[in-house]
């Protein structure tokens, strides 16, 4: 029998439960035991903010820099508790990597999915309204129209007594 193709599956991971939701998911439902799939977790850091603050002043030098330190610890966190996930429930052979990128998630996502040419792309819902969406776009749809892999949207159950869809 021929050796398993190597897919590179793509999650994008924020600080919601939903993306997390959608890696441990993936990791019972996509990544197979004899496959060589690579699980590759991206974040996108907020694009940082202009140095002034809404009165005008300028915010000095030392404030930026905690403010990016926030913004990097914020980005260790996440990508800390989605390497646990895949340790503690994926195959122990699964292997991992990760893409840290400032800028509008939008953006970061589809720029990576293209350029690496992950097999799929993997996110979660965040499961807006209408209203909501309208307002703050949904990004999970921009992705899917806009990257040339399928994407696979993972809604997270409303209720614990739900199927979770693992296995």
């Amino acid at each position: 029998m021929a050796d398993a193709k190597e897919r590179k599956i793509l999650v994008a991971v924020d600080d919601g439960l939903e993306s997390l939701y959608a890696l441990s998911w993936s990791l019972h439902n996509l990544v197979s035991q004899t496959s060589n799939d690579t699980i590759i977790l991206i974040y996108a850091k907020p694009p940082r903010t202009v140095n002034t603050s809404p009165d005008g002043y300028l915010f000095s030098p030392d404030m930026m820099a905690s403010v990016d330190k926030c913004r990097n610890d914020l980005a260790s966190s996440i990508i800390e508790k989605a390497k646990k996930i895949c340790r503690e429930q994926g195959d122990k052979e699964v292997k991992v990597e990760v893409i840290i990128e400032s800028g509008d998630p939008r953006d970061v996502i589809c720029q990576a999915a293209d350029k690496i040419h992950a097999d799929v792309l993997v996110m979660g819902s965040h499961g807006y309204g209408l209203i909501k969406r309208a307002f703050l776009g949904s990004v999970s749809n921009h992705c899917a129209q806009n990257v040339k892999c399928p994407v696979l949207i993972v809604k997270k159950p409303k209720s614990s007594s739900s199927a979770t869809g693992t296995k």
